[in-house]
């Protein structure tokens, strides 16, 4: 009976530290290039940004040439809730050739106009 007491309470120990600290998506990021801490991981956590959506944008940028740091994502983040396609937009405006750097992203996105869709209007002029 203690024996499966203290077995279950370490698979719920072993449950609550992989929760907090997502070691495969930090060796996902890993193997894909991009440098982030376990302890960042962790940190983002606890202020309630989900490590998930940060480090899968920064692996986007980084396979497409493009340097985002991890705190412009995340400070874009808790602006405005969301990164909204802000990863896909600059990789799609890289690839046509059309200058536009993280700053002006995020004050196209803080403005309220869809990042994305401005990016695609100026490939695709009707």
């Amino acid at each position: 009976m203690v024996i499966v007491a203290i077995g279950i309470a370490s698979l719920f120990g072993l449950w609550i530290i992989f929760y907090f600290i997502p070691v495969g998506l930090w060796f996902s990021a890993l193997l894909s290039g991009v440098r982030v801490s376990l302890i960042q991981l962790v940190f983002m956590r606890w202020r309630k940004v989900p490590p998930s959506v940060i480090v899968t944008a920064m692996i986007n940028a980084t396979k497409a040439g493009l340097s985002i740091t991890r705190d412009e994502l995340e400070a874009h983040y808790l602006q405005v809730e969301g990164l909204s396609w802000l990863s896909n937009a600059l990789i799609s405006a890289d690839k046509a050739n059309i200058p536009l750097n993280f700053k002006a992203a995020t004050a196209i996105d803080l403005a309220g106009r869809d990042v994305f869709e401005a990016v695609q209007m100026s490939v695709n002029r009707k």
